[in-house]
């Protein structure tokens, strides 16, 4: 079963009222859209569910169906949260929810390609019909472009060293012969310790595949339009450049004025949490509230 990320501190910052409206803007295996729900038992509270993975979308459909009409899902970019959210009808939600983080479901699907542990093709698409693979990525981009690629969205410093032993082996066709080819180009000296040598390089893959930090940007500058005053954003990141855009997007939403950051300081999760789900060690959460206008 999947296990929410920092799902207590999601729901004391969302502060979920029984008559709201709420967005869980990457629904995933439906998680925290779940536990949103069970918040909203006898009021006209709703929910809609969003996510680009149409096989995220069957999971979370089915696990949510005893909700009944409270819980709407579609299928989209959260990138088109304005179009998505005027498709549904509801009104300006109370609360919007963004965790970043790849599901369990996706990781553990070898055909998805999103593991370097698990044999499977090269793929890393999120929504299945999206034309860029990491195939294509791996195989047909320049030595230079591929060295900068993993520097910047993986933020590998052995990224020259790793692009030049990628063209030296292609074609690579499967993810466990990319996490080969990774680990052999960095030194063993190297001391990653706890992270795989292939992380940052399948990271990288991940983030360009789907134009990550690019929706990422568009959501921020979209989102505070469907929700209503005093309505608040909770975002859940797992990497440095994920909390950098969210950080200054806040920064900017303070500045003018839209809105007030509830969180201090970011929010991570404690010992008990990452001890029982070992992948919310690198999860950050930040929370802020719509200006009431």
């Amino acid at each position: 079963m999947h296990v929410p990320v920092l799902l207590r501190e999601t729901l004391e910052f969302l502060h979920v009222q029984p008559d709201g409206t709420y967005i869980d803007a990457t629904l995933g295996a439906g998680g925290h859209a779940e536990a949103i729900l069970k918040l909203l038992p006898r009021g006209q509270g709703k929910l809609l569910g969003i996510d680009r993975d149409p096989s995220a979308l069957a999971e979370a459909g089915q696990r949510l169906q005893a909700f009944g009409e409270k819980v709407t899902v579609l299928q989209g970019n959260f990138a088109e949260i304005d179009a998505l959210h005027a498709a549904s009808g509801l009104p300006p939600a109370q609360g919007v929810l963004a965790d970043l983080g790849v599901s369990s479901m996706q990781l553990e699907d070898a055909s998805r390609g999103f593991s370097f542990s698990l044999p499977g093709p090269l793929d890393m698409r999120m929504d299945p019909n999206t034309d860029t693979t990491a195939e294509a990525i791996v195989n047909h981009t320049r030595e230079s472009g591929l060295a900068d690629l993993i520097f910047k969205l993986g933020e590998e410093r052995h990224s020259r060293r790793i692009a030049r032993a990628i063209v030296k082996a292609r074609p690579i066709r499967t993810t466990t012969e990319l996490a080969q080819v990774a680990t052999r180009a960095i030194p063993s000296r190297a001391g990653l310790h706890h992270l795989h040598p292939a992380t940052r390089t399948f990271l990288a893959l991940r983030l360009a595949v789907n134009r990550e930090l690019e929706n990422l940007e568009t959501f921020l500058s979209k989102v505070l339009s469907v929700l209503a005053p005093q309505g608040r954003l909770v975002i859940i990141s797992f990497h440095s450049l994920e909390d950098r855009i969210v950080k200054h997007a806040f920064s900017r939403y303070k500045q003018d004025g839209r809105a007030c950051i509830l969180t201090r300081k970011v929010v991570r999760p404690g010992e008990e949490e990452v001890w029982t789900n070992p992948r919310a060690r690198s999860a950050k959460l930040r929370a802020a509230e719509k200006s009431r206008e």
